[in-house]
């Protein structure tokens, strides 16, 4: 029988959750000048902070402010340290995140070939960067191509002295954060990012891969077929990744966390191995926690974008014990790593759906984003026994698809929507209004 909701979490590193749900990472889009945050991002997580979660995860926070993964995103620089006029901003984040004593995480990043023209200070007209210059499918047809090449451009393939860089600017960030009071930092290796892994896909015929499917970027051998020490078999493939944590610990104090984010897999697919090896390596390393997800711009699962979901209709008591998006490869990775700390988020609704997964053991603590933009008392709702199970649920519709996205067959813009409207709604929360469900 695994843990009750309401029952306390001691992570690896000492750092103690009062409880097992947390407030999920999302996109916020409400940096300031400079890609700092200001009032407005210290506000919607103040708020955030009455809720009583175990965990407040914040959106991405990018280490390189020449490539963010969205025109809003909050960004760290090199001489962060020694500025204290940019430190001070983070303190007050980092302050408003936890003034109720719930443990703030802050997820760290870089897009990698998904930062689109524009956002960040490398220019319009800079290119992205990658292990190889393999250019991201927005999906089929040639509008599909336009607009990626538009939008995104191709990468270009990164050195050895870039990988270099890219690892400093992790542990720069982590450094930063760290000195600045956050509990902890989430390494976001998931949704299609730089150190991403994802399932590829392949050619129908044997041993050929199709690269115009391919999802990922570092940890994916469909899109990294560097000959070097960081391409080939799993181990390489997840070095950088290694580097990233290995450094970061040596930097912050013992009792800061460092969690990392990874895309699901399909049992049943060829990768599955490679992805089962390189989490050996990660909990290897020392990670506190594993946060499963799943999705990237090319296939948005992450939003429940092709996961068969009837929000409005009542679940039975299996089918809430299967709510979640990534239940399936959770569980998987359970038998495999029965001592690792697994975070599950993306899906759930429920009450019954969450001590479902927690009682079965599938996973320790429970990530919750959108319901939380829509209920930020989402917790208290679910621990509160003066509701009954029908009524500690948050259910809502998926954002209908652009017409656009249909008629164009660009995957990515269906995720988008969902997004940009959950994007708003957080927005409203920052100018002091409800929200509400689409």
């Amino acid at each position: 029988m695994g843990p009750d909701i309401t029952e306390p979490l001691t992570l690896k590193c000492g750092l103690v959750l009062p409880n097992r749900l947390v407030k999920a990472a999302m996109a916020e889009g409400l940096a300031d000048k400079g890609h700092l945050p200001g009032e407005r991002i210290s506000r919607v997580y103040s708020e955030w902070a009455k809720g009583g979660w175990g965990a407040l995860l914040t959106g991405n926070i990018q280490v390189d402010v020449q490539h963010l993964g969205g025109y809003g995103d909050l960004a760290t620089r090199s001489n962060q340290a020694d500025e204290p006029q940019l430190l001070d901003p983070w303190k007050q984040y980092a302050e408003a995140c936890q003034e109720h004593g719930t443990p703030a995480i802050a997820q760290i990043c870089h897009p990698g070939r998904q930062s689109p023209r524009g956002a960040g200070e490398r220019g319009i007209f800079g290119q992205t960067i990658a292990p190889n210059a393999i250019p991201l499918n927005m999906g089929d047809g040639v509008a599909a191509s336009i607009v990626r090449n538009i939008v995104f451009g191709c990468p270009r393939a990164m050195s050895k002295s870039d990988i270099s860089h890219i690892v400093g600017q992790f542990v720069n960030c982590a450094r930063v954060l760290a000195q600045c009071g956050f509990s902890g930092i989430e390494i976001h290796a998931a949704h299609g990012y730089l150190l991403c892994m994802f399932p590829i896909s392949h050619h129908p015929m044997p041993g050929i891969v199709n690269r115009n499917v391919d999802t990922a970027q570092f940890l994916s051998l469909g899109s990294n077929d560097r000959q070097d020490e960081y391409g080939g078999n799993p181990e390489r493939r997840a070095r950088i990744v290694i580097e990233i944590i290995q450094q970061i610990r040596k930097e912050v104090p013992a009792n800061f966390c460092i969690g990392i984010k990874l895309n699901s897999a399909d049992h049943n697919a060829s990768e599955f191995e490679d992805t089962m090896t390189q989490i050996q390596c990660f909990y290897n390393a020392g990670v506190d926690f594993l946060e499963i997800s799943g999705g990237n711009y090319e296939d948005p699962t992450m939003m429940g974008r092709g996961v068969r979901e009837e929000p409005n209709k009542p679940k039975s008591q299996s089918t809430a014990a299967r709510e979640a998006f990534f239940l399936d490869f959770a569980a998987q990775t359970r038998k495999r790593f029965p001592d690792i700390t697994l975070l599950l988020t993306g899906g759930f609704r429920t009450r019954e759906g969450i001590e479902a997964a927690l009682k079965g053991g599938v996973c320790d603590f429970v990530g919750i984003g959108r319901p939380a933009v829509l209920r930020p008392d989402f917790l208290r709702l679910m621990m509160d026994p003066a509701y009954t199970n029908q009524e500690a649920s948050v259910v809502f519709s998926k954002v209908p698809v652009p017409l656009v996205a249909r008629l164009l067959q660009i995957k990515s813009l269906g995720g988008g929507a969902e997004t940009e409207y959950f994007r708003g709604q957080i927005h409203r929360l920052a100018d002091g209004l409800s929200t509400f469900a689409p």
